[in-house]
């Protein structure tokens, strides 16, 4: 009888292990996007952000208000609404890949424009 109980006892610890140590969850990140730099330029920081499909852009006001951003063609993906007060933020999630290209209404003409590119 006692080998049944070790064998019994080396499957549970076997199983254990599999699910503690052998499986990864792939969790989605979220990056930060600063609307307006650091520095007081009309421009987002990053310019250009590398994700993965199901990873979060955090769009967060910066400096030289109103800011806001508008991506081309995906209504869903666009904040056309301003941002005046510095840390307002919103987020969006990207579940498709492709490259996504996004502007700031107010200051597009000085250049303000963005990407991102979803693996």
């Amino acid at each position: 009888m006692k080998p049944f109980f070790k064998s019994i006892a080396a499957l549970a610890f076997s199983l254990f292990l599999l699910v503690t140590l052998g499986v990864s969850s792939v969790q989605a990140k979220t990056v930060e996007v600063k609307l307006g730099t650091d520095a007081g330029m009309l421009a987002f920081e990053p310019s250009t952000v590398n994700i993965s499909a199901g990873d979060t852009v955090k769009f967060v006001n910066n400096k030289l208000a109103p800011h806001n951003a508008v991506f081309d063609g995906n209504e869903n993906l666009s904040h056309p609404d301003l941002a005046f007060a510095p840390g307002e933020s919103w987020e969006r999630t990207f579940t498709d890949a492709g490259t996504f290209d996004f502007y700031c209404e107010p200051h597009r003409g000085a250049g303000m424009v963005g990407k991102v590119v979803v693996n």
